[in-house]
């Protein structure tokens, strides 16, 4: 009886640390021992797809192993959200995060996940600018401009956005209230058709991302009025900010970060870290970075958390009160 008993328990310590096995070879020196998946919550093509494919190309060469991109596009980036942080916390399951599904998505519409429980920061790889774009027809050269061009004329500007509650809708609506104007929203699934619109003169304004706004304003077909962040953009030096233009506080920034599934070995986080910081201060990575219009960052996990918990609360009393149902 007694044996019996014994060997009970001695199988089920066997058990037990079987199950810790995964989670422990995870902090191992030999991490990773197999390919690390990467979701992106957009489909190829976009931003945040371009930012994960250069990283994880990084990431596999310093790390020896291959770091596959995952786009599970759908529910504004909350799918992807939801399915890192049900993963096993193994080290092996990333997400590439950004501000729209992470601290806005929560304040609009109910979701599994909780940002801040359910995800560990592991890098902070980028930070984005957002640009306020003109079509040539509106007759404004500067912010000050058209700020008294939108005020003579209320609700019948139109402005495009990205969809419905994304990052590029909450900074024009940011905007909207600081600069005291009345203009209509009008939705779109995504930057790239936005633009097309813009472009056609069906909608007059757009709060677009640096990347999908750069060439256009390059080649003289649209405005550029300012950039959204408290400080220039290197990707357009020229282009003044929308704070020194006269809107003085105006600064909205978006941000591409790694999060792993909360309950990841901290050994395996402390490694992806190193592995990130090794990237992005690479001179050609600055620079493919730069190419897709954000900016290579450099900050711990535990600050890249307190970035999440301050727009969480920042986008939360933004949001709220708009009542913006989610498509």
């Amino acid at each position: 009886m007694f044996e019996n008993r014994h060997l009970l328990t001695a199988a089920a310590m066997l058990c037990a640390l079987a199950s810790a096995l995964p989670a422990q070879a995870a902090g191992g020196d030999d991490y990773p021992t197999r390919p690390v998946r990467l979701l992106v919550p957009n489909p190829p093509g976009g931003g945040s797809d371009a930012v994960a494919r250069i990283v994880a190309q990084k990431l596999g060469e310093r790390m020896q192993q291959q770091f596959v991109v995952d786009n599970r596009a759908g529910g504004g980036g909350i799918i992807a959200n939801e399915t890192v942080a049900r993963a096993n916390p193994d080290g092996y399951t990333l997400l590439l995060a950004f501000i729209g599904p992470v601290a806005i998505s929560p304040a609009l519409t109910k979701v599994s996940y909780d940002s801040v429980k359910d995800f560990a920061p592991v890098a902070l790889v980028a930070a984005g600018q957002y640009m306020l774009v003109l079509h040539p027809s509106v007759p404004a050269k500067s912010l000050k401009d058209f700020v008294a061009y939108a005020k003579a004329n209320p609700g019948r500007i139109n402005y495009a956005s990205a969809g419905n509650g994304s990052p590029l809708h909450l900074a024009a609506e940011l905007f909207k209230a600081r600069a005291g104007v009345n203009m209509v929203h009008v939705p779109y699934k995504g930057g790239n058709p936005a633009m097309a619109d813009l472009l056609g003169g069906r909608v007059q304004v757009f709060f677009s991302t640096v990347a999908v706004a750069r060439p256009h304003l390059q080649a003289g077909k649209i405005r550029g009025l300012g950039v959204t962040t408290a400080k220039r953009t290197p990707a357009l030096p020229n282009v003044p900010t929308i704070a020194d233009s006269g809107l003085p506080g105006y600064a909205v920034s978006g941000w591409y970060g790694i999060v792993a599934p909360r309950g990841t070995p901290k050994a395996a986080i402390d490694k992806l870290h190193a592995a990130v910081l090794v990237a992005v201060r690479q001179p050609d990575i600055r620079d493919k970075l730069l190419g897709v219009g954000v900016e290579a960052t450099e900050v711990s996990p535990a600050e890249f958390g307190r970035l999440i918990d301050t727009d969480i609360v920042r986008w939360n009393k933004v949001a709220k009160p708009l009542n913006i149902i989610m498509e």
